[in-house]
């Protein structure tokens, strides 16, 4: 299993550079991080097996100082995009 992830920045209309972003396995210990590049993106979070997962996003908002995210990953790569702005954030499962 791998992840990738993009932050998008929907107030501005940009993508969202240099977000750390962590991902932790169903035991809490932290498997994969990184930080968005000029894109909005992260090309890959983490590989590990199938399970759950929490993302943790610390985004760039006045209001939102972290979004966790608990996910369940099969085999396969999978992408958890974040949409943000400073006072509503949604997320989905991507291609």
């Amino acid at each position: 299993m791998t992840l990738s992830t993009h932050v998008l920045d929907t107030e501005r209309g940009r993508p969202a550079a240099g977000v750390r972003v962590e991902l932790f396995n169903a035991d809490g210990d932290l498997v994969g991080d990184g930080v968005t590049d000029g894109d909005g993106r992260i090309g890959e979070l983490g590989e590990a097996g199938p399970g759950t997962y929490r993302i943790v996003f610390y985004p760039p908002s006045p209001f939102f100082r972290r979004v966790d995210l608990e996910v369940e990953l099969a085999e396969g790569h999978h992408h958890v995009p974040l949409l943000i702005s400073s006072y509503g954030c949604a997320s989905y499962r991507g291609s």
